[in-house]
């Protein structure tokens, strides 16, 4: 049974994680986004809220919550910037979570710890200037040699491509597989920042998420240790599809966020605004766009929270996570758009909030699974095409002790 009811933690965790965002966010966002910057330290004052660890074991340096706290987190942040929750998702979804799930005692020792801890930041590498949802079209290769890899390639749209210090590297070690399109034939390895031969750079004129870092990374013949080989060689396309799902759900919880607060800008401007003597908000065609954002704010919440429900029991979430990731990003696009027609020409301008997130929510139609690829695999499932199989190694199932986590 899904319970509706948040637990006393979850609670508190929303009101510091919106507290936090109101505070050291919400007063310099538009500065942030008009200098394509965002200070670096606010990595740090997330890190000593517990956020970069939020869904990590205690054991392993985090703060030990379930996933339904993650989406939590994502949706408050979201609700102010777009930029911190593509951190969360780069970091905590991507690869800590990747690296508590197919890493070994080692990798996490030295890697996941510190990244929960927010000592370190962390993201992921799959996509190249070639090849984005046709993975097995990337070109990054890694050769054996000896007790080491040599790993070579360039990954692109890398978020924290130039604060993070470590890297998961997606890449043949089967020439002839890849040759073949034989995913089986794909690797996946812990690169850090300091390696030689790694270099990073940063990717300009965005269309919005301006005051958060995206780039690209090179690897020229980097050398790593056997050791940071994760998984087995040949499972890096199946580590890469677990890694999109943690971080799918982590995008769909953060939409939702863009949703309730082009809802709420929108409420507070038809409220205060009149035209042809009387409040706008007593226009029919108003109310029917609050009340669509309304509509659209719920049906998000719920589906993305039934996914952190099923990963909290244990239980396969491609399906549900897709599903909530495809409709939460169109439906954020759409009130984002209603929120700029609800407050006419002034949504327009950079005065209201309601601009940045028409701009920022745009990406995440894009990012981890297109609405296209994600249209597609759920008529696939539909249709009996394709089949939801547990996952080789399932997370946990983390459920707080004073009851069961839930979606409000």
């Amino acid at each position: 049974m899904i319970e509706l009811q948040l637990t006393d933690d979850h609670e508190a965790l929303v009101q510091t994680v919106r507290e936090f965002a109101q505070k050291e966010v919400a007063p310099y966002i538009k500065e942030w986004d008009e200098k394509q910057y965002s200070s670096p330290d606010i990595f740090k004052k997330m890190a000593e809220l517990g956020l970069l660890g939020v869904c990590i074991p205690e054991q392993y340096g985090g703060a030990g919550f379930d996933y339904i706290s993650l989406g939590l987190v994502c949706e408050e942040l979201e609700a102010v910037d777009t930029f911190l929750r593509v951190a969360m998702s780069v970091h905590v979804g991507l690869n800590s979570m990747t690296l508590y799930t197919w890493g070994t005692e080692e990798q996490k020792q030295k890697y996941l710890v510190p990244q929960a801890k927010g000592e370190k930041l962390a993201t992921y590498g799959l996509t190249e200037p070639g090849a984005g949802s046709d993975v097995v079209g990337a070109r990054s290769t890694a050769r054996r040699d000896g007790d080491e890899y040599i790993l070579n390639g360039e990954k692109m749209w890398i978020s924290l491509a130039d604060y993070a210090d470590n890297f998961l590297f997606y890449a043949w070690t089967d020439e002839e597989k890849r040759r073949k399109r034989d995913h089986t034939g794909m690797s996946c390895f812990i690169v850090e920042r300091t390696m030689k031969g790694f270099t990073s750079g940063t990717i300009n004129g965005k269309m919005g998420i301006r005051a958060g870092n995206t780039g690209y990374f090179s690897l020229q013949d980097v050398r790593v240790p056997k050791e940071n080989l994760v998984g087995e060689e040949g499972e890096g396309f199946k580590i890469a599809m677990f890694a999109l799902e943690q971080g799918r759900y982590t995008v769909a919880a953060g939409a939702t966020g863009v949703i309730r607060a082009s809802r709420d800008a929108s409420v507070a401007y038809a409220l205060e605004r009149e035209t042809f003597g009387t409040k706008i908000a007593n226009h029919q065609l108003v109310k029917q766009k609050i009340a669509e954002m309304e509509a659209d704010y719920w049906m998000s919440h719920l589906l993305w929270a039934r996914a952190g429900w099923l990963k909290n029991e244990g239980r396969p979430s491609g399906r549900a996570t897709s599903l909530a990731k495809w409709q939460a990003t169109v439906r954020s696009e759409k009130a984002a758009s209603m929120a700029i027609e609800v407050h006419g020409a002034n949504g327009y301008s950079n005065d209201y909030p309601v601009e940045r997130y028409l701009r920022n929510c745009k990406a995440a139609v894009i990012y981890e699974g297109t609405r296209d690829i994600h249209t597609l695999m759920q008529a696939d499932w539909a249709l009996g095409l394709k089949k939801e199989k547990p996952a080789r190694k399932m997370l946990p199932a983390w459920k707080p002790a004073e009851s069961g986590a839930g979606a409000h």
